[in-house]
């Protein structure tokens, strides 16, 4: 394998980084994580933190020097990184459980596998266009799942994410085969929501990714304003087959056909999404959200 990894995460106008981000790989694998700590939750920082080194410490675990199978593979490590986080906060007898979104990826065999919850979003680049991207779990991104409930207020919030009680919904992309030159992106939502798709797009085409990614941050930050979200960006630039290298440790940030929706992947636990379980997770993302917001204005 051959291939080229760039990662930028930057704290923004908010008084805490709670994006992680992290990559390793082994001689025939590569694994890319990302997490956004849900703000309004105790400990969404935490919560990132963990989903992010479960899935390092389990890719150099079982991948050695392959995955038997990377779609499971994420999916049987999303499910442990949620247990992990539930775990934490009932081991912590914190008021609120932490949650995140998360976004994870594998390439093996020069062929991609994803699996994401919320909003935190994989790009894939080819050719100067954006040739794929997640699609985030939100009345905005997902309206068909929606239709017989009337609009809500904030049409971007979150119907799922990892830490909640209820069980994460998610959705699998891949087997995708790559191409030299094909970019994928990692990236929270304070990368993407002030910029275009074609904006991301362009903001790599015909460069390397050490001066293309910071660039993209600082676009980024500077569309937003002063009150920047958190902007984290992990890219990788597949460059194809080639000599086999040595499995190095994991590399954490700890500072600050496409989107086959709802097909697990063979071996896999059926996840489907049905809308009681949609609408039982939004009752206690706003519940959260209400409880939160009172203890803030309490004097």
């Amino acid at each position: 394998m051959k291939f080229s990894v760039y990662q930028v995460s930057s704290q923004g106008g908010r008084d805490d980084n709670e994006d992680r981000l992290g990559y390793t790989h082994s001689p025939e694998g590569v694994l890319l994580v990302l997490a956004d700590g849900m703000g309004g939750y105790s400990g969404g920082e935490r919560a990132a933190e963990i989903a992010v080194r479960i899935y390092t410490q389990s890719f150099l675990a079982q991948a050695k020097p392959r995955l038997a199978n990377p779609p499971v593979f994420l999916q049987h490590t999303l499910l442990q990184a949620n247990r992990a986080i539930v775990d934490y906060a009932r081991s912590n007898d914190l008021p609120e459980q932490p949650r995140t979104t998360l976004v994870a990826a594998v390439l093996q065999d020069g062929q991609l596998w994803a699996v994401h919850a919320g909003d935190s979003r994989l790009y894939g680049l080819r050719d100067g266009r954006v040739w794929f991207r997640t699609r985030d779990h939100s009345h905005h991104d997902k309206p068909e799942l929606f239709a017989h409930l009337p609009p809500p207020p904030n049409r971007n919030l979150l119907f799922t994410c990892l830490g909640s009680s209820t069980p994460p919904l998610f959705d699998h992309t891949g087997p995708l085969a790559l191409r030299p030159g094909d970019q994928l992106l990692l990236c929270s939502d304070g990368l993407w929501s002030p910029l275009s798709d074609d904006a991301i797009a362009s903001g790599l085409q015909g460069r390397s990714l050490r001066d293309g990614v910071p660039d993209m941050v600082r676009l980024a930050l500077l569309k937003a304003g002063p009150h920047s979200d958190n902007v984290s960006l992990l890219a990788l630039e597949w460059e194809g087959a080639g000599a086999a290298e040595p499995a190095p440790q994991a590399t954490f940030d700890a500072a600050p056909k496409p989107n086959a929706h709802n097909q697990p992947p063979s071996g896999a636990d059926s996840d489907v999404f049905d809308l009681e379980r949609i609408e039982q997770s939004i009752d206690e993302i706003q519940a959260a959200i209400r409880r939160t917001a009172n203890g803030r204005n309490r004097p």
